[in-house]
Order: structure tokens, then C-alpha cells, then sequence
């Protein structure tokens, strides 16, 4: 028998209905955001009759639901959409809570097959729950507002496909996203923070900049780095080399393809094999002629080569620890329903690291890379770091000791370092416990950058061993740590924090010398050659065009620096500097002008 209740429940949001979670408040955004894609399904439930409903969650900056919908909706679409939203608003419908049993779900469901798919997810037993809102019945778990009138300012954004579920095999959905906020002056101020946005996009920046691109005729989500884009590259891995060794680590380089065993011993070809790319039959000339063809697969991760190497000899607790780095290229196939510029690609590098330690220096090794961390995340501007510690799963290995020293180990670093963090009860990877540092860029957005991650599962698996000081064999631990994920990624990044302009130390030309006329070509020349040999990254203009619309394009360009030379600069052995931000800077000798970059390259 179908039973009402409130619009209310202690429960927390979810895409998937019937399933209980952690608590809200009534008032809470994301409550708000939950409740106006539900009015928003209404809304296109009114306006289009034959439409098949999916979910419709709320999101970190909004909310969206997908439908299946024989009509394409576009943009001209919204204000129709709206107006009907608007008109279920102003009636103040209330949200009501109505339980079923799986019988009645099934018939209130009945010609909605997706929404029957995902009813079938509710595990037996659990309350099935739907909300009402006038004739508008959804399966949901809720929360919701008391009624639709409580559904503040909105706005509709985008429409997208989105693949049902994720996978691209299951029919294209439209994915029709929105915004809603306290007021109107909050959705104005968030309405602002999206198109800065959009002009910040990676993806559009990184073509105008010619910084990167992607080619289907070589393959999706493989990049390939222009000259500029290089050039940044280029810098962030001599930077990123540079600290490395101050702070005690060995760089490695491995290989890019292993064996069939290799992977099977580690456990990827039983826990992530969907996310590796399919294997390379290669047959191997033999004594008596060539063998079987075995299979090697692109490695996803560098730790099992790492391993490798670490098994190459015999270790006493006297050489521990040992800390290994690499920036090693790694595969995984992933999907065209999340693959997303540089953020999200088959072909990445990543920052990769292992240390290998005894359980007596795992505290300070923590502690040592948590600071290390932040050290490298500010100097690339990200000062505003949040930590989340991931504890023990139900299901783990490794001796109960081993977890509860490694967890200890990563919340005193976090403590030592006074950052705040979030204690994400249960999970960590069956294989050991881990901190995941995010910084927030400059639209307040969050990005997880650095893991450390331990490993109680490798270190048996592969059978590794040191000498301990009594002589015996003793299993040593293994860190797992990655500080700016893959250099694609944190690229993208970024790309999107400095909206392109790039501070003057990673800006991929740092000065333009832009000569007036011919005549000072050479004089122009001369100067670039003197800043190319203080390492600073120069061209020169050579273009016949004005100086005003040389000027624009630098500046266009985002070249931090441009250098404006005419008859009396030349004559008096100087340059006109201009800043990016701040114009024109006043006439200055070179070598005071080349002091002046120095400095700030170091700031």
C-alpha cells in the first residue's frame, strides 16, 4: 500500500533512489539544487509527454537531468522550459514522500524503462521511496524542500548527450543542466563565475594560445604539445627534476610495455584490466625458431617496474630509505563518455614516486612528503589546500598493526603541516590507507592533485624483503605518491587557474622584443640573443606592421613582457618596457632590465 509522508527525511542526496545516506539540512543549496531538478522534470514532463526519465542529481555548482527525448532540445528550447518551471514554482506545490512497495513501483513506473532499471538497483528490503509534486510522480530518495515554491532564483545552462549509465554501448541520453541560488544576486555572481569559465576552458585557450591538441586520425585523448605548450612542459619537469633531487630522490626511467605475468602477479589484470588497453600478441625468436606469440600490455602504472628494479639487488635496512621517481607515460583506455581535453586522456605522464622504507622511518618519510607537497603545489600559486584521509576498508590486507601504524603515520604528517582535513571513514584501497591533498584555483574550484597512497598488497605479491639490523628478512613498506598527478592534467589546470596568462617563470615566451621599423631589427635581434643567453624565453617581432598592433598582438598572446625599441633606444643601448598587466614601464637599460626578470623568475 502506498504511504505519504513529509517532503523532508534525514537523508543525504543521491542519484540512486532507495538507498539511505548521511544527513542535510532543510535548507541547505544542495537540498535546493535536488528539489529544481525535480521541478525541472516536471517542467519537461508538461511540455513533452513522450519523454523516458533517467536521474537527476544535484551537482558541486548546480543540478541536471537526463532524459530520452525524441525532440532535440537546444538552447532555444530554455525559455519555454522555464516559464513552465516558473509556473510550478509560483504554485507552491508541496514535495511529498510516498513509500511503495515493489509491486506498486513497478505499475507507477510502468512505459519508464530506465527508471524501471534503476528500481531494480534497490537492493531487497530497502524502502522504496518516490516524491510527489502536483501530477509529477519521481522515484527518488529525496531530500526535497517542503514544496516547489521554496526553489529560489534559477537559470538553464547547457544541454549535452551523456551516455545512459556511462557506457557508451547503452543508448545517448540529453543531459539538460541547470543553476539555482538563495537570490538573484547570488545566481548573477554564480552565473559570472561559469562564463569566466568558460573563457578559462583549457581546451579553448590551449588552441587560441597553441598550446596542444588532440588528432582523431592518431586516436582520442592522445595529446600532442606544441612548441609553447612544450616549452611550459619542459619547464615544470626541470623544476619538478630539480626539487626531486634536493629532496633526496633517484630518478628511474622504465619501460612502456610489460609482460602478460608482470601484470597478473601485481593484480591489474584481475582488478583493472577494463582500463587497460588491449594486449600486443609478440612472438619472440627462439634457439629452434620463434615461440608462441605472449602477451604484453601498455603499462597503466609504473610501480610494478619500480618493483623491478628494487628485486635487481639486495637491500640492507642500512640503504633504506629509498626514494625512486619518474615521470613515466602511462596508458588506459578510457572511455569516450569521460574522456574531457587534457583532463581525462588515454596517454598521460604522470609524477610518479615509490619510496621504500622500514616501518621505524615511515612517520618521518610522511611527514617529509606531505611538506614536500606543499612546497611544489604553492610554488606553482596553489596556497589553499584541503586534505581527505582514507581509512580502512572492510575488506583490506595487511596485518591490522601495518594499518594502524600507516594511517597514524599520514594524520600526524597532515597535523604537523596544520592541514585541514576530512577523515573518509573506510575508504581507502583494499590494499592500504592514503591522504588526497585539492587546492582550489582561482575560481574557487577544487582539484585533487597529490595521493599518498600505502601498499601492504605489492610488497607481498612480489615477495619484497629487506636485511633488517637482526640480520633477518623483513617486508618493507611501500608509499605510493604522486604530487601533481599527470603533467596533461595539471596542465589543463593549469591552463584554466591563470586563464593562459601564465606567471613570468612558466610563461612559455616570457619577453617579446617588438623593433619599430626595420631599421632596428639587428639592434632587436641583439637584445633577444643577450636575454637568450640568461636562459629567458624570447622572439622577436619581425613583422612590418605598426608597433601599436604588434603591441596587441603580444598582448593577445599573453607574453609577460614586451620590449619596444626604436632609433633612441638603440642609440642609448636600451628597451621601452611594457607589462602584461600594468603597461608601459618606462625606459631602462638592458642589463637593468634583465635584473628585473631575474628577480621575478625567482619570486
Amino acid at each position: 500500500m502506498l504511504h505519504a509522508t513529509s517532503g523532508l527525511v534525514p537523508a543525504g542526496i543521491c542519484p540512486l533512489p532507495g538507498r539511505p545516506g548521511g544527513s542535510t539540512t532543510v535548507q541547505s543549496l544542495e537540498t535546493m539544487r535536488h528539489s529544481a531538478a525535480h521541478v525541472m522534470a516536471a517542467a519537461v514532463s508538461r511540455l513533452f509527454p513522450d519523454v523516458k526519465l533517467d536521474i537527476g542529481p544535484s551537482t558541486e555548482d548546480g543540478f541536471y537531468y537526463d532524459f530520452d527525448l525524441p525532440h532535440r532540445l537546444t538552447p532555444d528550447d530554455f525559455p519555454k522550459i522555464e516559464a513552465e518551471m516558473a509556473r510550478i514554482i509560483v504554485a507552491n506545490l508541496p514535495f511529498e514522500r510516498i513509500e511503495a512497495s515493489r509491486e506498486e513501483a513497478q505499475k507507477l513506473l510502468a512505459g519508464q524503462r530506465y527508471k524501471l532499471e534503476r528500481l531494480a538497483d534497490v537492493p531487497a528490503g530497502d524502502v522504496i521511496s518516490f516524491y510527489r509534486c502536483g501530477d509529477f510522480v519521481d522515484l527518488c530518495r529525496g531530500p526535497h524542500l517542503p514544496s516547489t515554491g521554496g526553489v529560489a532564483a534559477f537559470k538553464l545552462t547547457s544541454v549535452a548527450g551523456s551516455y545512459y549509465r556511462g557506457d557508451e554501448k547503452n543508448p545517448m541520453l540529453q543531459r539538460l543542466y541547470g543553476m539555482v541560488a538563495e537570490s538573484p544576486a547570488a545566481l548573477a555572481t554564480e552565473l559570472a563565475r561559469i562564463e569566466e569559465a568558460k573563457k578559462r576552458d583549457h581546451r579553448k585557450l590551449g588552441r587560441e594560445l597553441e598550446l596542444f591538441s588532440v588528432h582523431d586520425d592518431v586516436g582520442p585523448g592522445l595529446v600532442h604539445w606544441h612548441p609553447k605548450g612544450a616549452r611550459v612542459r619542459v619547464t615544470i619537469e626541470n623544476f619538478w627534476r630539480r626539487e626531486h633531487y634536493r629532496a633526496g630522490y633517484e630518478m628511474l626511467f622504465t619501460p612502456h610495455i610489460g609482460r602478460a605475468h608482470l601484470w597478473q602477479t601485481s593484480g591489474h589484470l584481475s582488478f583493472y584490466k577494463d582500463g587497460m588497453f588491449p594486449p600486443l600478441e609478440i612472438a619472440e625468436e627462439g634457439e629452434h625458431g620463434a615461440k608462441p606469440a605472449e602477451p604484453y600490455y601498455l603499462k597503466p602504472m609504473n610501480c610494478p617496474f619500480h618493483i623491478q628494479i628494487y628485486k635487481s639487488r639486495r637491500y640492507s635496512y642500512r640503504d633504506l630509505p629509498l626514494r625512486w621517481a619518474e615521470l613515466g607515460t602511462v596508458y588506459r583506455f578510457e572511455k569516450e563518455g569521460v574522456r574531457h581535453g587534457l583532463l581525462r586522456v588515454r596517454g598521460f605522464t604522470q609524477d610518479d614516486a615509490h619510496i621504500f622504507c622500514s616501518p621505524e622511518q615511515i612517520e618521518g618519510e610522511i611527514r617529509r612528503t606531505v611538506g614536500f607537497a606543499l612546497g611544489i603545489l604553492r610554488r606553482f600559486g596553489f596556497n589553499e589546500v584541503t586534505a581527505y584521509l582514507a581509512t580502512k576498508p572492510a575488506k583490506a590486507v595487511g596485518e591490522p598493526a601495518r594499518w594502524e601504524q600507516a594511517t597514524h603515520s599520514l594524520e600526524a604528517a597532515l597535523k604537523a603541516e596544520n592541514i585541514p582535513y576530512e577523515v573518509d571513514a573506510g575508504g581507502g584501497a583494499f590494499y592500504g590507507p592514503k591522504i588526497d591533498l585539492k587546492i582550489k584555483d582561482a575560481l574557487g574550484r577544487p582539484w585533487q592533485l597529490t595521493t599518498i597512497q600505502f601498499d601492504f598488497n605489492l610488497p607481498e605479491r612480489f615477495q619484497l624483503s629487506y636485511v633488517g639490523e637482526d640480520g633477518k628478512e623483513h617486508q618493507p613498506y611501500m608509499v605510493h605518491r604522486a604530487l601533481l598527478g599527470s603533467l596533461e592534467r595539471f596542465f589543463g589546470i593549469l591552463i584554466e587557474h591563470y586563464g593562459g596568462a601564465f606567471p613570468l617563470w612558466l610563461a612559455p615566451e616570457q619577453v617579446r622584443v617588438l623593433p619599430i621599423s626595420e631599421k632596428q631589427l639587428a639592434y632587436a635581434q641583439d637584445v633577444a640573443d643577450q636575454l637568450r643567453g640568461a636562459d629567458l624565453r624570447v622572439s622577436v617581432d619581425i613583422d612590418s606592421e605598426k608597433i601599436g598592433a604588434k603591441i596587441r598582438r603580444a598582448q593577445m598572446e599573453k607574453v609577460p613582457y614586451m620590449l619596444v625599441v626604436g632609433g633612441r633606444e638603440a642609440d642609448a643601448g636600451a628597451v621601452a618596457v611594457r607589462r602584461r598587466e600594468g603597461g608601459d614601464q618606462g625606459v631602462m637599460p638592458r642589463d637593468a632590465f634583465l635584473e628585473l626578470v631575474r628577480k621575478e623568475n625567482e619570486a
